[in-house]
């Protein structure tokens, strides 16, 4: 019933098509922004260097010293760590979604 409407008429079935793309159209951008949800979580990275060392030297020695103090941060999920051969290390801290966190450890450390 309906079908047949539309194929005896071409220029109504193409009418409507066009308002309803144009009807969207303007619906998608009257949308508020504030319907979307804050879905990335904050993430906080550490670099260190060891200049010289491999990977283990600075895990052991630059890494796990700096990822027992930050284990146990309120808000926070998980964290990863990277060591590479040319003496970086990369400490990747993910909090939960929408926590707000203060991060005083944003200074600059002092060199040993």
């Amino acid at each position: 019933m309906i079908a047949n409407t539309f194929i005896k008429r071409p220029v109504t079935a193409i009418v409507i098509s066009i308002v309803l793309v144009i009807t969207g159209t303007v619906s998608i951008l009257l949308l508020p922004i504030d319907q979307y949800p804050d879905i990335t979580p904050p993430v906080v990275q550490v670099n260190g260097q060891f200049i010289g060392a491999d990977a283990q030297t600075v895990e052991q020695t630059v890494a796990t010293p700096i990822e027992e103090q930050v284990n146990g941060s309120p808000g926070m999920e998980y964290m990863q760590s990277n060591s590479t051969n040319n003496g970086a290390m990369q400490l990747n801290v993910t909090f939960k979604i929408g926590y707000q966190y203060r991060c005083g450890c944003a200074r600059r450390a002092k060199p040993r």
